[in-house]
C-alpha cells in the first residue's frame, strides 16, 4: 500500500506527534510498504484563497472570531500547499489534525482518509485564557468533530478518556478507535546514576493548561519543609517570563534551571530522579511515557490520558488539579525515599516497554490500514 501521513506540524517539531510519526514511517518502510510524510512550513502564512465550505455547519455564523478566522485561513494556506505539493494518489491518507483530515478529503474525495485526533485545541485555548468556555470560538472547533465524522473514513484517538470527550461531538462515539501512542524503545537508554540531591524534571510547552504555577508553588512548600531538589524545565512558551518572575518570588529562582527548547529531551531526561507534570488537561500525554522509557520515577494529574498510564502508588503517583499541597507531599515521597522511588520508576519502565512499545502501534496501524485502505499491503 501506498500511504500519507498528513501531519500539521513539520517533523521536526518536537512532541507527541511530530516526534512519532517519522519513527511509524521507518517501521512501515522497513516493512515494504510505501509511506511518505506531509506538513504544512512555518514560512506558508496567507497564500490560500479558495472559500471553505462545511456540509455539517455554516462556519460563517462564527466569522470575526481571532481564532475562527486564523483556523480558517490555515486551512486555505493547507489547500493552497497540496495542491502545489502533491501530484500522485496513495491508497490511503492517514492525517494526524482536523485541518489535514478535512482537507486532504476535499482534494481527495475517491481516497480513504483517517483521522487520528491526538488532542483538543478548544480544551487548550480555554485552559490557556485565550478563548471563553461555551463561546463561539469553543463552539466552531468543537463542530468540527461533527464533520470530521460525516465526511472522513475513520477516526482515531489517543486514550479512552478522549474517546469519551469526542463522543459528546459526533453521532456514534463508540466508532472511534482508540491507538495509544507507541514509543520507539531504541531513543530510550536509562541511565544508571545516584544523584546526592534529587533532580526533578519537567518538559512541556510553557502554557498554563501545564500547571507549572502548581509545579513552582510545590516546590516553594518542598523547600520550606527543608528538602533540597533541583528543578529541571526544559521547553519555552509565552508564560515564561512569568514563571521566572514567580520562582523569584516564591524564592527557588536559584534551584530552577529553565532550559528553553530542546529537539530530543529524551536523551537528557535518563540522569534525572522524578518526572512531574501537573497539567490541567492531556489527552494522552506522551511525555509521561518517554519519561517511563527513561525510567524515572512519575508524578501527575489525575486527567485524561495521564490517570490511564499512572496506575496510583504503583507506577507513579496522581494527585488532583490545581491542589499545591497534594503535589508537595506527593514528591516528598517519592524524593525521600530512594528505595520506593526506585521501585517506582522500574514498574513505570516495564508497563511503557509493554504497553506503549511502537511495535504495537504499528500492528495496530497495519490492520487498521488494510482494512480501510484499497490497495494491497
Amino acid at each position: 500500500m501506498n500511504i500519507l501521513q498528513a501531519l500539521f506540524f513539520p517533523p521536526e517539531q518536537p512532541g507527541g506527534v511530530s516526534s512519532m510519526v517519522p519513527y511509524i514511517q521507518e517501521s512501515f518502510l522497513e516493512k515494504g510498504w510505501e509511506m511518505e510524510l506531509f506538513s504544512l512550513p512555518k514560512r506558508v502564512r496567507s497564500k490560500g484563497t479558495e472559500d471553505v465550505e462545511f456540509e455539517t455547519f455554516d462556519w460563517r455564523a462564527y466569522a470575526g472570531h481571532p481564532i475562527v478566522d486564523k483556523y480558517i485561513q490555515t486551512y486555505k494556506d493547507y489547500v493552497w500547499w497540496t495542491r502545489m505539493r502533491i501530484r500522485k494518489s496513495y491508497d490511503l491518507i492517514h492525517a494526524h489534525h482536523p485541518i489535514a483530515g478535512l482537507v486532504m478529503k476535499q482534494l481527495f474525495p475517491d481516497t480513504p482518509v483517517l483521522v487520528t485526533i491526538h488532542s483538543s485545541y478548544e480544551k487548550e485555548l480555554t485552559l490557556n485564557g485565550k478563548i471563553a468556555p461555551g463561546g463561539p470560538e469553543e463552539t466552531f472547533l468543537t463542530s468540527l468533530y461533527g464533520e470530521l465524522e460525516h465526511r472522513l473514513d475513520g477516526i482515531v484517538t489517543v486514550s479512552r478518556s478522549f474517546q469519551t470527550y469526542l463522543s459528546r461531538f459526533v453521532r456514534n462515539g463508540d466508532a472511534i478507535g482508540v491507538i495509544p501512542n507507541g514509543f520507539d524503545e531504541r531513543r530510550f537508554r536509562p541511565v544508571p546514576h545516584d544523584n546526592a540531591v534529587p533532580q526533578l524534571i519537567s518538559v512541556c510547552r510553557l502554557v498554563p493548561a501545564k500547571g507549572l504555577d502548581v509545579l513552582l508553588r510545590a516546590c516553594s512548600e518542598l523547600k520550606r519543609r527543608g528538602h533540597p531538589f533541583v528543578l529541571h524545565l526544559i521547553g519555552d512558551g509565552p508564560i515564561r517570563e512569568e514563571l521566572e518572575r514567580l520562582a523569584v518570588e516564591l524564592n527557588i529562582y536559584e534551584e530552577t534551571i529553565f532550559y528553553g527548547y530542546m529537539l530530543h529531551p529524551e536523551e537528557f531526561m535518563p540522569f534525572f530522579d522524578v518526572f512531574v507534570l501537573p497539567s490541567r488537561a492531556e489527552a494522552f500525554g506522551s511525555v509521561f511515557a518517554e519519561a517511563a522509557l527513561c525510567c524515572l520515577a512519575l508524578v501527575g494529574t489525575d486527567v485524561g490520558g495521564v490517570a490511564e498510564q499512572i496506575d496510583d502508588g504503583v507506577n507513579g503517583l496522581l494527585v488532583p488539579v490545581d491542589d499545591v499541597a497534594a503535589l508537595a507531599d506527593a514528591l516528598e515521597k517519592v524524593m525521600s525515599d530512594p528505595t520506593y522511588r526506585y521501585h517506582m520508576a522500574r514498574s513505570a519502565w516495564l508497563k511503557a516497554k509493554s504497553t506503549y512499545a511502537l511495535s504495537r502501534v504499528i500492528d495496530q496501524l497495519q490492520k487498521l490500514y488494510v482494512s480501510l485502505g484499497r490497495g494491497k499491503p
